[in-house]
């Protein structure tokens, strides 16, 4: 897939001041940070290259199609084991249960949660339960993964693990793009766009 770039990207609300204006970058394989101060519109742009919303001024190519967003509140289940949830996207996809059981299994072990696999999701840490959102977007296969401040609700242990993880992805083959405050995430990315008003 070719880099998604972006041309003097802009975007401004109705009878509000430009959220960021003049934005330039190539987004490529791997991990790309996202940074800025609140309300610098970095979830603005986030859904910019999700395809839900236009810029006000500039030019985004080569969006994919297939997009995952992982939000920064871990969303599932409550009662299903971590390997149900990454099991799902498989089965929907059309594999079978054998099948989906087994590649999730070693999604979960490559965000380190193989030992917590059949643990429910209300029995995970913070941490754990940010990795298995993680694991469970990369089921989906997407071509683009968009993550929404993973650190921001953790403690340092935990998010220093979530960064470890990230890390781990850097060589994974698509873009993640990855909004966040924590610098040490942030220095974890192999790139780095910043977003300033």
């Amino acid at each position: 897939m070719p880099d998604i770039r972006a041309d003097g990207l802009a975007f401004q609300y109705p009878d509000q001041p430009p959220l960021f204006e003049d934005l330039t970058f190539r987004i490529g394989h791997g991990t790309t940070a996202l940074t800025g101060p609140s309300g610098s519109g970095k979830s603005t742009l986030l859904g910019i290259l999700a395809g839900w919303l236009r810029p006000s001024h500039g030019d985004v190519s080569n969006l994919p199609s297939r997009t995952q967003w992982v939000l920064q509140s871990p969303i599932g289940s409550p009662r299903r084991s971590a390997l149900s949830h990454v099991e799902l996207p498989l089965l929907a996809a059309g594999a079978l249960l054998q099948d989906a059981s087994a590649e999730a299994y070693d999604i979960l072990a490559r965000v380190g949660l193989d030992a917590v696999a059949e643990r429910p999701l209300r029995h995970l840490s913070g941490g754990e339960a940010q990795r298995l959102m993680l694991a469970r977007a990369m089921a989906a296969k997407p071509e683009l993964m968009l993550v929404d401040e993973p650190t921001a609700s953790l403690d340092a242990t935990s998010a220093a693990t979530v960064i470890e993880v990230i890390h781990a992805l850097a060589d994974i083959g698509m873009p993640i793009v990855i909004a966040t405050h924590d610098l040490h995430l942030a220095d974890a990315c192999r790139s780095r766009i910043e977003v300033r008003r």
